[in-house]
């Protein structure tokens, strides 16, 4: 196993700890996603500062500096999106929804980089959804009353490839900091703006900036470090270092760690079909970590 693999695993576990730290938060959804980007933001600017002076005699374009925008724009969007499509649906039908990128994934891939499945990456992706699918199915239901709520959380899933796949079109640039700093940036702007609007549109006070209490920094800062500098970080990264579909197939293993965090922090008892749903997906990923093609030099 390579150490690109093991550091993927690293980071799927940090963006595994982010349901624990928003469910202990209080504070509104859309703002929550504001906090977490615009904190990891500040605290990864002085490593920002430090590639971005390094690499300035080298000859960097705005350009390279410029390829943030458009997946930081659509970060920003899969936060929103998912934050209202969840309280709009059920949560069965959003775990499902947001979990099918490993089918969208290879469409979104041949399109922006014309990367094709392998035969066993194809074969990790079905079963791997096949054990998504197991662990919802004893409570999803197709209901009018939540089709725009499911409707806009398979918008949420699509964004959030589109994010990933573009960090794998720009796997040339020199520094992964000088990617995703400004990326985490823009997508904390957007979110804030759209809490904001948000905000003054429903008349709901709750969504707009204010000075939270002492208890909430600690969730807030967690957010920010663990999740979306760690965790994050390293999904970026490692979409610049190994086939985008084998991240999209470990990103699912957040399933059985998340899991057991609920179960050590909450004493949330697992339904038996998590279990399985982790063997099952145990396999997937190790279709895709014992393929050749996973290696990050082989194309």
């Amino acid at each position: 196993m390579s150490r690109h693999i093991l550091l993927l695993f690293v980071g799927v576990f940090a963006c595994s700890t982010a349901a624990i730290f928003i469910r202990n938060s209080q504070v509104h959804p859309i703002m929550l996603s504001a906090m977490r980007l615009l904190i990891a933001t500040i605290g990864l600017s002085p490593i920002f500062y430090r590639d971005w002076k390094h690499h300035r005699g080298q000859g960097m374009s705005r350009r390279e500096l410029g390829a943030s925008i458009l997946p930081g724009i659509i970060l920003g969007i899969h936060f929103t999106t998912w934050n209202m499509g969840i309280r709009m649906t059920r949560v069965a039908n959003g775990s499902l929804i947001v979990n099918l990128v490993p089918l969208a994934m290879p469409i979104v891939l041949f399109l922006l980089v014309g990367e094709r499945l392998t035969r066993r990456e194809a074969l990790a992706t079905w079963i791997a959804v096949a054990g998504t699918a197991l662990l919802v199915y004893h409570d999803y239901q197709l209901d009018p009353e939540y089709f725009l709520g499911d409707l806009i959380c398979l918008g949420s899933m699509i964004f959030f490839c589109l994010y990933l796949a573009i960090s794998r079109k720009h796997r040339t640039s020199r520094s992964i900091w000088l990617y995703v700093v400004p990326l985490y940036g823009l997508a904390g702007i957007f979110c804030l703006l759209t809490a904001i609007v948000w905000g003054l549109v429903t008349q709901t006070p709750d969504v707009l900036p204010q000075w939270y209490p002492a208890k909430e920094w600690i969730w807030l800062l967690s957010l920010g470090l663990i999740p979306t500098i760690i965790g994050h970080s390293i999904l970026n990264y490692c979409m610049k270092k190994v086939r985008g579909q084998v991240v999209s197939i470990i990103n699912l293993t957040q399933f059985a760690f998340a899991g057991t965090l609920a179960w050590l922090v909450f004493q949330e008892i697992p339904h038996w079909s998590l279990y399985v749903t982790a063997a099952i997906l145990a396999c997937s990923a190790w279709l895709v970590i014992t393929s050749p093609h996973s290696d990050p030099q082989i194309r």
